[in-house]
């Protein structure tokens, strides 16, 4: 306790917030007010209709008929968002704290490529991407269990990345090993002409995906070529099993609190914690 209290004084340096700031931070980042439940229930369903608009666009009849009317509404929620994430900056006392974090990242995502289209046409269908702004929905509706299952997802994802990096290591020789076997054995009349084609073909025989713009014709590479789709089933099975098993070690009986903190905006808190954990600010003031 004593050390979080000296990263506090660290990161509390200043003067506080005036009260209309406070006020609004209570509003936009937290979820347990009316008005921030308001806020933020508009703010989803501004979100489901901005997707909607850029998938309509890229329906080339709709945007034949409706395409300046899409391009207001696109723009029209583009400004609403850049509004909402000038609001976020404000209402916290370290914005930078706010904007290098996911949800700060994910919020300038959702705004850029309105503007990064006016140079290059075509980047604002990349607005989908508002769509990860949804993820606040699990804080809104006070789904914390699904906070704590995330991760627990994400932490056995990590626990998982050392031996999956080697699994993932020996696939790429046996496919180049493979690819390069293939290509000797088949050669070019087969398709096979080269041995990065062939490599390619290895991986997607070896992944039971089997396109079939490549077949093997001789016997012998049909041999080699069941030997590689009986071997894929087992190799499937294999990050399932690592996965799995640093999920069962991931299990923990964490709970989280939808408050938000008045410092960085973060949420997703212990029920118990006095501090943030991302950057040490006391949550009750």
């Amino acid at each position: 306790m004593t050390r979080k209290r000296k990263q506090t004084s660290h990161y509390n340096q200043g003067a506080s917030l005036p009260v209309w700031r406070e006020s609004l931070n209570q509003i936009v980042f937290g979820s347990e007010s009316r008005a921030g439940r308001a806020f933020d229930i508009v703010l989803i369903v501004a979100i489901l209709l901005s997707i909607g608009t850029v998938m309509l666009d890229s329906v080339e009849a709709l945007h034949k008929h409706y395409a300046s009317s899409l391009l207001l509404a696109e723009w029209f929620f583009t400004v609403l968002f850049t509004g909402e994430y000038l609001l976020r900056l404000v209402c916290v006392r370290r914005p930078w704290l706010y904007v290098r974090s996911f949800f700060g990242i994910i919020d300038l995502l959702s705004i850029l490529p309105t503007y990064i289209g006016l140079l290059m046409p075509g980047v604002e269908y990349m607005l989908a991407l508002r769509i990860l702004r949804l993820l606040r929905i699990f804080r809104i509706l006070k789904l914390s269990e699904y906070l704590q299952e995330a991760h627990i997802l994400m932490d056995a994802l990590a626990n998982s990345f050392r031996k999956i990096t080697v699994f993932l290591y020996v696939v790429l020789t046996l496919v180049v090993v493979f690819g390069a076997l293939m290509y000797v054995v088949e050669g070019s009349a087969s398709g096979f002409t080269s041995i990065p084609t062939s490599v390619y073909w290895a991986i997607v025989t070896i992944t039971t995906v089997g396109y079939g713009d490549i077949a093997p014709k001789t016997p012998l590479g049909q041999m080699i070529a069941s030997a590689i789709m009986i071997m894929g089933y087992g190799i499937i099975a294999v990050p399932t099993g690592i996965y799995s098993a640093e999920l069962m070690k991931s299990r923990k009986q964490d709970k989280t609190d939808n408050q938000a903190c008045p410092d960085c905006g973060a949420a997703g808190h212990d029920f118990d914690a006095a501090y943030c954990k991302h950057c040490g600010h006391p949550l009750d003031e």
